[in-house]
């Protein structure tokens, strides 16, 4: 069994996180400055894990994407996690906006953006670019598949984004496993059939 990035989910420093869930939910921003502190090994493995599932971002590190997770949730203005799933459920929204944006620009410096670009090894130019193409195709089909159904969006935004497991995502999301694991392969065929067209 493979181990799930969010399996030991304790905290790091002094703070509980129930009750920083709670200040955050109430709107207190340094709460969630305390949930990031105090979840960042989770939230490191989290995007060490998406960026290490066969698909490379380019040069985007893990650090560099958690330290923008927490600034996109730092300002956000809506976050109220009731639950730490809950918490790291926006953490995955917010990784799939940094990713997109992230190879949307890069496509755009491939295409002749700002500076010129000539890579001396195309071999690592094509690998870079295979992932951040995957991200891209991946976020327009989920474009389509919101049009059907939001819930299905969450479910790959947990799955695709964040590594988080079946049991985490019916936690964050209410609902039971077995309705996330047909969520899933729904989503799964509607992604495919929107990214073969």
């Amino acid at each position: 069994m493979i181990d799930s990035p969010l399996s030991d989910l304790q905290p790091n420093g002094s703070d509980d996180i129930s009750v920083l869930l709670k200040s955050a939910a109430q709107g207190d921003r340094s709460a969630v400055a305390r949930l990031f502190e105090n979840l960042y090994p989770q939230l490191r493995r989290i995007a060490h894990q998406r960026l290490s599932r066969g698909s490379r971002m380019g040069h985007l590190e893990t650090t560099a994407l958690v330290h923008e997770c927490y600034l996109k949730l730092s300002v956000s203005e809506g976050i109220r996690p009731e639950h730490r799933e809950h918490f790291l459920a926006y953490a995955a929204t917010a990784m799939r906006t940094i990713l997109v944006d992230f190879a949307r620009m890069r496509a755009t410096e491939r295409a002749g953006g700002r500076i010129p670009h000539v890579a001396l090894d195309t071999r690592i130019e094509a690998a870079d670019s295979a992932g951040e193409d995957e991200v891209l195709r991946v976020n327009e089909a989920l474009s389509e598949v919101a049009a059907l159904d939001a819930r299905l969006v969450q479910v790959v935004e947990m799955r695709y984004f964040a590594g988080m497991t079946e049991a985490e995502i019916a936690q964050a999301l209410g609902i039971a496993v077995r309705t996330v694991r047909r969520d899933w392969e729904k989503a799964r065929l509607l992604l495919a059939e929107a990214m073969s067209a």
